[in-house]
């Protein structure tokens, strides 16, 4: 009788222990759903290892994260190389939440994060991220597509992020191919606070609200679509002549219905190289800050802009149609829509495919103005 007493004495403890650390390792709390998804079962304290270890023990997946908050002391990385990626999808109000002391410079989702790899042709290279909610804690970047290609992130809320997204250099010669669409992206209102920066080349990015950014989109390669990107400036205003809805370091980049609303420079090219703006639009809605500048270009001006819409809301400010600050280039501006009254440079008449001759004198007389006074600055 002594014995069975201690015997469910000791079944007890055992059963106590085993409940106890299945509560403290998340790591293996996860299921497969009916539909064959891999479903997160915890959330709460630094789920970061515990993710990563269903994401290594899970190729070839569906992970599922349900409503909840799953904070994280580290990134979490997926696989770029297909025969061990998975794809990760979140309910609407999953919250991946990086923690305060987190390592700087790093996203909280890092896609193609670990066995990078050039693939396409073999099932699993489709990999993505979808839904929820990303929440970078104003100390993190939130998600980047670290290597691999064919990448797609979709219907995410990108929310208190240095850098919204991230899309590095790809594994094909710089190429990511990441496919980027229904984003939203709030900042941290800094003035190193960025929308998206593109730096692998060739990605198709549609859809996206990007707001309290210094920064919109900042974009250093080439060969990528932006089609109906909306950033929108509320910060508080420190260096605002130099925040930009758009900037471009490289040509061959393709703008379509991009709308740059209260930066201080709406588009903004840095070099000779040439890309296409069609139906673009830049706003503003107060006369806070300096300077206005619909378009700048830091070099020569060699651009195709279209159907290009600007609405000046003030004249108690300086409203810029285009500065060049080198004389020159073959760009051009067709069908510009502008109040000429509120525009105080005239430089941009020297662009005018369907200005007169008149026009373009007035504008190559501006552009020879500006540049003495830039010289004698």
């Amino acid at each position: 009788m002594k014995k069975m007493k201690m015997f469910r004495q000791s079944a007890a403890v055992l059963l106590a222990c085993l409940l106890l650390f299945a509560c403290l390792t998340p790591a293996f709390a996860a299921q497969e759903s009916e539909m064959g998804y891999i479903i997160i079962n915890n959330t709460g304290e630094d789920m970061a290892d515990a993710i990563q270890a269903v994401i290594d023990a899970n190729p070839n997946r569906t992970i599922f994260f349900p409503d909840g908050e799953y904070l994280l002391s580290h990134p979490v990385y997926t696989p770029a190389e297909p025969t061990k990626s998975v794809s990760l999808r979140l309910s609407e109000f999953a919250v991946l939440k990086a923690g305060n002391d987190w390592p700087a410079g790093e996203a909280v989702v890092q896609l193609g994060g670990k066995d990078p790899a050039n693939n396409t042709h073999t099932n699993g290279s489709n990999y993505s991220f979808e839904g929820g909610i990303v929440d970078g804690s104003g100390v993190a970047n939130g998600i980047s597509v670290n290597s691999g290609r064919e990448t797609a992130v979709r219907n995410v809320s990108i929310k208190n992020t240095v850098v919204g997204v991230h899309i590095m250099h790809g594994a094909n010669n710089g190429s990511s191919d990441a496919d980027i669409t229904g984003v939203n992206i709030i900042g941290t209102g800094k003035t190193d606070s960025v929308g998206v920066l593109l730096e692998g080349f060739d990605n198709t990015l549609t859809n996206m609200r990007i707001g309290n950014v210094f920064t919109g989109v900042h974009v250093k390669s080439a060969g990528n679509i932006l089609r109906n990107i909306h950033p929108l400036y509320y910060s508080d205003y420190t260096d605002y002549e130099n925040s930009c809805g758009f900037l471009v370091e490289l040509g061959n980049n393709w703008f379509d219905y991009c709308y740059s609303d209260q930066f201080g420079i709406g588009f903004r090219t840095t070099s000779n190289d040439a890309s296409t703006f069609h139906d673009c639009f830049v706003y503003w809605y107060s006369a806070n800050g300096g300077t206005h500048t619909a378009f700048k270009a830091d070099k020569e001006f060699n651009s195709t802009v279209t159907n290009f819409k600007i609405g000046f809301n003030s004249d108690e400010v300086e409203n810029v149609v285009l500065a060049v600050d080198t004389i020159g280039g073959d760009g051009t501006i067709e069908n510009l829509d502008v109040s000429s009254s509120m525009a105080d440079s005239k430089v941009y008449k020297a662009y005018l495919k369907d200005g007169t001759v008149f026009d373009r004198l007035v504008g190559f007389f501006a552009l020879l103005f500006a540049h003495i006074v830039s010289l004698v600055k």
